[in-house]
Parts: structure tokens; sequence; C-alpha cells
């Protein structure tokens, strides 16, 4: 049967002119340290009763109670059982009283000896007043519990609060009665003649330390506390960052300032690598001091760094307090890399997202003393890098994201213009020849002349649907890969001549600009796929005559642009390209004007397809015009034979021509091969 009355009501009944006074938990561990290393420093018998509430508290003091034990037979233990806590006579008396007594809800230490006596009787305060503070994963900081309660060394006292306790014993161990008994005689008996001096020294010290380590870890928690907030604050401000800004230089620049005033080191330094990667170019460094050397714009080796590749292997931080004295990492190939940057310490720890290295994030000491990188220390910017590493995989795929974006409103764009523009060369030609051959269907009398014109007309118009699908063919040719080059050298002046027949055909039944040849014929040899090169000069020329009116000029032009290249120039003084649509003419199905109200034919895959063949070619093409009435320039390069390759080109073209030993089907390939130019 639990007993709900109070120790502490009972006392102040017996004794009302005691008043009780505020405690926390930390004063009453102090206040209970100190007690009991009285007893243990006494060489005395003494009477020792402790309530401990629950077994959990009981347990991190029972190695105590067994040393108080060995010298003192009159040790009573109370606690409301958990566990394993149960009645026991084994090293002292255990008392397990119900956890709906009273007791549970007190704290109590009472000790007696001849010379001197203490007391401390205490309830927890419950209910709204309780201030207890939870913390995260649901602990509870007990300094921060309060008791009320009377401390005091007054013997009278001590004896009322321990005779209290001793009914409380016998209530739940009853067994006990002789050795209470006993204990009643020897300890509570009045002993008027005897003057009490108690020693203060063991007292006062056990004070003392209890509060010097208490505010020891005070002090650790406050700066726990702090390096928390600081981490979380750099947390915080890179993240806003990532939100604001998806540029990964500007989140690497705010990384790199916060992070070396975070902690304190000379030189911070962030960039992006790849773990194959031969060195990184320097973009984004903090620097305590102006006096150091800045590495922006330097290049920083990774192959031959032996850290680098440690962390590639490992993914994991290195931290190096001393580079002059680093016994577990051989840094004597990067001794001239820290004798030039002062690197006296140094931390590297990886960026990485799912396994996979994405950056580096890297801190300098450059001072006279080494400096000890602490766990916290590589906990905090290990969080850092983390968050990074989340920031620059969103970055990447935020720009994946608009370069699908771009690519899909390209394809929009293409789509659009592929059924505009083939809709009109489809429908323009093909209704011209419907009218032709109905009209010859119909009038079997007609004019023997009209007849040929309308013959001539539908035989145009076959050749430019002819020409339309033929476009479209080789274009999905180039672009899919399956085309075949056959490299040999060529002289630009006769593959020029080739593109010229085409042209001087047209100039038979149009009126064409005149087209002025300006190619040496000293010209050194080309590597190019000869058919190829002919088709790209032959557009050009379409291209330049179309823009252009009769009463212009095309000129021709080539010569050698120093890099191992041939530069050809086709301008002409036509009606030019707005500076701003230079690179768009190369686009598929790219127009001037729109598709329904355009004045020169077309499919506007010509140019495209220009691009394609140069850029095999391993050229480059590109435009020049100072705008609108202004003519425009077409160039683009091919590559010259170079010295060791003449003989070999030259014993292929010779196999080539007599049919040996290349083979029919290489042969048959190389005919049905550029199906564009059929001149």
């Amino acid at each position: 049967m639990s007993i709900s009355t109070s120790v502490l009501d009972e006392l102040l009944q017996h004794m009302p002119e005691l008043r009780s006074q505020m405690y926390f938990k930390a004063s009453l561990i102090a206040l209970s340290h100190a007690m009991e290393d009285q007893v243990l420093a006494s060489a005395e018998e003494t009477l020792v009763i402790a309530n401990f509430q629950r077994e959990k508290f009981y347990r991190q003091e029972a190695h105590r109670y067994r040393r108080i034990a060995d010298a003192n037979p009159q040790v009573y233990v109370l606690a409301a059982p958990e566990t394993n806590f149960a009645h026991s006579s084994e090293y002292y008396e255990k008392v397990a009283f119900n956890a709906d007594d009273a007791l549970a809800n007190e704290w109590h230490l009472i000790v007696i000896s001849a010379k001197y006596a203490a007391c401390l009787v205490c309830r927890e305060r419950q209910g709204q007043d309780d201030s207890r503070v939870h913390l995260d994963m649901g602990l509870t900081m007990d300094q921060t519990r309060r008791f009320e309660g009377i401390w005091t060394f007054n013997r009278q006292v001590s004896q009322v609060a321990a005779s209290l306790m001793f009914d409380r014993i016998l209530h739940y161990r009853p067994e006990l009665g002789e050795k209470i008994a006993e204990a009643r005689s020897h300890f509570l008996g009045d002993r008027p003649n005897q003057s009490y001096e108690i020693d203060p020294d063991p007292f006062a010290h056990r004070l003392m330390t209890y509060l010097q380590a208490g505010q020891y870890k005070l002090l650790k928690a406050y700066r726990s506390i702090a390096a928390q907030e600081q981490q979380e604050r750099l947390l915080n401000l890179i993240t806003s960052a990532i939100r604001q800004s998806l540029d990964p230089k500007e989140i690497f620049q705010i990384a790199v300032w916060e992070i070396g005033q975070a902690m304190r080191v000379c030189r911070c330094i962030v960039y992006p690598c790849k773990p194959n990667d031969t060195e990184a170019v320097i973009e984004h460094e903090y620097l305590s001091s102006e006096s150091l050397n800045s590495l922006v714009g330097h290049p920083w080796p990774l192959r031959d760094n032996p850290l680098f590749q440690t962390i590639v292997d490992n993914q994991e931080a290195i931290a190096i307090e001393d580079t002059h004295n680093e016994s577990e990492v051989d840094l004597s190939a990067l001794s001239p890399l820290i004798r030039e940057w002062h690197l006296r310490s140094w931390l590297m720890v990886p960026i990485t997202h799912q396994g996979r290295l994405i950056g580096m994030m890297e801190l300098h000491g450059c001072g006279s003393q080494p400096r000890t990188w602490r766990q916290g220390d590589l906990n905090m910017v290990e969080a850092i890098a983390a968050q990074l590493g989340i920031g620059l995989i969103q970055a990447e795929a935020y720009a994946n994201l608009e370069s699908l974006n771009q690519q899909l409103e390209a394809l929009e764009t293409t789509r659009s213009n592929l059924i505009a523009i083939t809709g009109h060369e489809l429908r323009t030609p093909l209704s011209t020849i419907q009218v032709c051959l109905e009209s010859l269907a119909s009038e079997p009398d007609m004019p023997m002349e009209l007849r040929q014109v309308m013959l001539s007309t539908a035989l145009d118009d076959a050749e430019r649907l002819r020409n339309l699908v033929q476009d479209f063919l080789t274009l999905s040719q180039l672009e899919s890969g399956r085309t075949q080059w056959h490299l040999e050298a060529l002289s630009l002046d006769e593959c020029v001549s080739l593109a010229l027949s085409s042209i001087r055909t047209r100039q038979q039944r149009e009126a064409l600009p005149q087209i002025v040849t300006d190619v040496s014929q000293e010209l050194p040899l080309v590597k190019a796929d000869g058919e190829w090169l002919v088709e790209v000069l032959s557009k050009l020329l379409d291209n330049a005559c179309k823009f252009t009116e009769p009463e212009g000029e095309v000129t021709i032009e080539a010569q050698r642009n120093g890099a191992g290249m041939l530069e050809v120039t086709i301008k002409d003084t036509g009606r030019g390209i707005e500076p701003n649509r230079l690179e768009a003419v190369f686009d598929r199905f790219y127009q001037e004007e729109g598709a329904l109200r355009r004045t020169a034919g077309g499919t506007g895959l010509g140019l495209a397809i220009c691009r394609q063949v140069i850029f095999s070619l391993g050229g480059q093409i590109w435009a020049n015009s100072e705008g609108r009435g202004q003519g425009s320039q077409f160039h683009f390069t091919v590559p010259l034979v170079k010295s060791e390759e003449v003989e070999e080109l030259a014993l292929k073209g010779l196999q080539a021509m007599v049919g040996a030993p290349m083979k029919g089907t290489q042969k048959a390939k190389r005919q049905k091969r550029s199906p564009t130019r059929r001149q």
C-alpha cells in the first residue's frame, strides 16, 4: 500500500519553524555529492538514508553507495523500481516503494554521525510551474528541474527527518525492525553533553569541484551551441543562395567567402572537378589578407596531386595539420606547390552527389604555426560541401532543362518551318505540273510551240521537286552519320571549275550576276572528299547568285590562313544579311523571308548541308555581312594535305583510277554517294 503523504510535509508539521527554499537539480546534485564525500572522508560510523525517486537516478550513483556501505553498516537506499531494483540487503538495505508513493516525487539524503549531521529533504515542483525544457528526440534537460525543501546541518532536524524515513522503510520492509531500532538508539538518541563540529573542508572542496565541473560543461555546451548556430547559419545562407540563384559561380563565390570567414583560414578555394581532370583553373577564392598570393586564374594540379587522387579513391576528406611534418601521406611531389603558396595546413573536402565527385573545397593555413583541424570544423565543412553538391546538381539539372527547352523550341520551329516550306515548295510545282499536264491532255490541238512550253515548265518544276526531296535525304544522311567519306588530295581550282559548270548552264537560261574567280592554281592541295567539296561550292555559289541582282558580282577567293587550313571565300554584292542573323542562316529551314511571301525559291537546307559537310571534313564555316544592301561573304576552311600524306593519298587515287585493289563494292558505294550533285 502506497503512502500519499509527503515526508517534507510531515517534517514541516513536526517543526513549523522551518522554511522551505527553492533548489534546481544541479544544486541538489552538488549538495548530495558534497554530503556523500563527507561520509567517505570520515572515519566514523555514519547513518545514511537516500531516496533517489526512481531507479534510473539510483543507477548513476550505485557505485558510490557501495563504497559508502563498505565502512558503514547503516545505509538505506530507496527508489521506485523500473527494471531490476528490488528489496535487498546484499551491500546495503534497498527499499523498493510503489511508483505512486509520494516518495516518487521527493529527493532525500540524511547523514548522521557522532560528530556531525546533515539532511536534504526536497519535493519536486509539478504542474504548470515545472520548467522542464524538452530537446530534440524527446530528451529532457534535467538541470532545469526545480525542487522545494530543507537543507540543513541541524542535528535535531536531521534526526526528525531520519525518524520519518525509518517509518517509510518499515512500511515496505517490516523485517528491518530490529536493525532500524538499533539505528534509532545509536544515531537518534539525545547527546546533550557532546559538542558537534563539522569539518567544512571536504564539503567546500566537493562543492567547488562540482561547480567548476558544471561551469566547464556549461561553457562546452555554449561552444557547441555556438558552433551549431554558425553551421546552421552558413547552411541557411548557402541554401538561400541556391534558391535565389542557380548559377554555380555565384553559389561558389558566396560559399568561399562565408566559409573562409567562419573558419578563419588564410585561404579558401572551391572549384568544380571530375576524377579524370588534369588540373582546375581557380576562379573563386577567399583570402584573409591582401599580402597573401592569390590563386585566381592559376591552374591547380589534380592528376599529379596525391591528395586529390586519394580523395578520388576514398571519397573522404583529408586534413593535414602540418605539411612540414606529415607522415601518413607522401607530399614530396607537392613540395614546389607548398613552397610557392605557403601551405602549412591543408584541408580538402570533396563535393559529391550520389557517390560522384563534382567539385572540391580546400582550406589553407599559411601561417608560421600549423593549424589543428577539429572534428567540429570537419563536420561543418562536410555539411556545407554536401549542400553545395545538392546546389550544383540542381543548377546542372536546371541548365539541362533549359537546354532541353531550347531544343524543344528549336524542334517546334523546325516542325513549323518544315510544314510551311514543304507545303509551299511541294504545292507550287505540283500545281504547275498538274495544270500543264491537264492542258496537254485536254487540248490535243494545242500548237507545238505552246506544247513545248508546257512540257518545259512541267520538267522544270519536276526537277525542283526532285531537288527538294534530295536535299531532305542528303541532310538526313549527314546528320545521322551514315555518310562514308573518301578523302583524297584535291586541287581546289579543279573543284571550283566543276562547281561553276552547273552555274554556267543556268546562265544560258536566266540572267545571273557576273562570277569572278580568283583562285590560284599554285595553291597547295587540300584533303577532302571531292564530290562533297564540289557540292558545298555549288550550293554557296547558287545561294550567292540567288540573292544578287544580275548587275551584281560574285567573287570566289582562296588563300592559306596559316593554321594548316585553306580558307575559301565566296563574296557577293547582293542584299546582305542582318548581323544578328549570321549564325541563324546555317540552321535547317532558315528563310530570310516568310515561306509564303519570299521571292527566292529553295528549301532552306542548302547552308545546313554545307555546315554538316565542312564540319565532317574538319573545317569551319561562317558568314560575314555589314547588313542590308551591303552584300555578304561566306567563308569555309578545309585542311591542307600534310607532306607525309601526299604519297598515301596519291596512291589511293591511282588505285581508284585503275580499279585495283579497290573492291567493287567500294566503287559502287562511291558512285551512289553524294546524291545531291548530278550536274
